[in-house]
């Protein structure tokens, strides 16, 4: 099995004999990896167990220090040295002062991996030392199965929102969240489509003129409908041509929707480094929920413009995070970098007690969106979900899944099993088609994303 040269080398200057091992094969042994951080006093880099989260909180108030993510730019060059295209557990390979997470040596054996192509090395403890050279120890670590005993109890989220809130905003709990939160009404265009959706003598007409009587929503209909995504033949010229002749009401109904309660809430000004935009998110969950509900049989299929609304709004809790918790909102940034192979819903309550998700299930709930939406929205992480309404939040998983194992990065990725596709009623293969179908549209996808942030 090929190995890389400077892992190649690291072994032959050692007495280690051990010889990479196929990672089709499950590691007998927990995999270690390391993270590099920086500050003004200096660089480091750190090894933990990837079954763990890394508190950077923690580990900066035992150094007195403020470590960050190292940049891009000083990553692309550690990668340029050692000839890598991603950093394995051996410190050795940079050079720089090592801190070990001390639960690493709790089991006899640990992997590093990548070793090689599709390779990982398990080693002893001894060999591990032997590769590490001199380090420091420090207990900065928490197991994710800790963590996930309260994540996934949604008869506690009110519980757990109102503790959230108490223990770090200090505002008084008031009868109706939106007050305890201090967040903005419903806007009136999202109140008037809500009842233009339960109206059974709903027209296009009506939804023409919610449009038009916001100018900027106007504005995005139009220039969404005119893009190269959806290749209308000749010119679009206005909301009615938008809505009659290429998008179709449910889509332009949900497509406001969604605008409207995107604007309600101000983009935080700090965000975490090396994710996907907010609306680029929003515009890929979107659009794969909309092709998966349309792959399923007619007689299972959910509600196109539901199943579309859900993607569209599935990362709201993201912005109503910043808002809630803006003196948290950096730190969680900062963990959310340094922990990119864990859900952020691990990390969020880890520091805040309460998730994204949460959060913007409860304020749907309380705004009178349709509880499709709601349960997407907050169940869009539990695969395990049963209940009415769980194929909305089914989709959201399974799309962002798909997406992942294309490249796109929306979270990490998850083994998506077989039966969940028999479940949904769907074909893999056509599945696989549409997503690849899909991903290579991507210039136009993060065009329409762009129209959003601009809205």
């Amino acid at each position: 099995m090929d190995m890389p040269g400077a892992i190649r080398k690291l072994l032959e200057e050692s007495t280690i004999t051990t010889k990479p091992e196929t990672m089709a094969v499950p590691a007998m042994a927990p995999v270690l990896r390391m993270v590099l951080l920086g500050d003004n006093q200096g660089q480091v880099q750190v090894i933990s167990r990837t079954d763990d989260l890394l508190d950077l909180a923690d580990l900066n108030q035992q150094l007195g220090r403020d470590l960050h993510l190292v940049s891009q730019n000083d990553y692309a060059r550690v990668r340029k040295q050692t000839g890598l295209h991603e950093i394995p557990a051996l410190p050795a390979l940079t050079g720089w002062p090592t801190i070990v997470d001390r639960r690493v040596r709790e089991t006899d054996r640990v992997a590093i991996e990548p070793a090689g192509d599709n390779a990982r090395l398990v080693l002893t403890q001894a060999e591990f030392r032997e590769l590490a050279g001199q380090v420091e120890e420090r207990a900065f670590c928490v197991p994710v199965s800790d963590i996930r005993v309260n994540l996934e109890s949604p008869e506690r989220d009110r519980e757990q929102l109102f503790s959230a809130i108490q223990r770090f905003t200090g505002l008084r709990i008031r009868q109706r969240l939106e007050d305890t939160l201090e967040l903005p009404p419903l806007p009136e265009s999202a109140q008037r489509i809500i009842h233009l959706r339960v109206n059974p003598n709903a027209n296009m007409g009506d939804l023409v003129e919610i449009v038009e009587s916001d100018p900027s929503l106007a504005a995005q209909v139009v220039s969404w409908a005119s893009s190269s995504f959806y290749a209308a033949a000749g010119q679009v010229r206005s909301v009615h041509d938008a809505v009659s002749r290429i998008l179709g009401f449910d889509l332009v109904m949900n497509l406001a929707m969604g605008l409207s309660l995107g604007r309600t809430l101000n983009p935080p000004t700090d965000h975490p480094r090396g994710f996907v935009g907010y609306w680029q998110q929003a515009i890929w969950q979107a659009q794969a929920a909309g092709v998966l509900a349309s792959l399923m049989p007619r007689d299972r299929r959910p509600a196109f413009g539901l199943a579309y609304l859900g993607g569209l709004l599935h990362n709201f809790g993201y912005l109503v995070l910043a808002q809630v918790f803006p003196p948290h909102f950096r730190l969680a940034c900062r963990h959310w970098e340094v922990n990119r192979h864990l859900d952020t819903s691990l990390v969020e309550h880890h520091l805040l007690g309460v998730t994204r998700e949460q959060l913007a299930a409860e304020l749907m709930a309380n705004w009178g969106m349709p509880e499709e939406v709601i349960v997407a929205l907050r169940h869009q992480k539990h695969l395990d979900y049963r209940g009415q309404h769980e194929t909305y939040a089914q989709l959201l998983w399974l799309g962002r899944q798909l997406l992942n194992e294309r490249g796109l990065g929306i979270g990490p990725r998850e083994v998506i099993p077989d039966q969940l596709y028999t479940h949904l009623g769907l074909d893999q293969d056509d599945v696989a088609e549409k997503f690849d179908d899909l991903v290579a549209s991507r210039d136009s996808v993060v065009a329409m994303a762009g129209m959003m942030n601009n809205g």
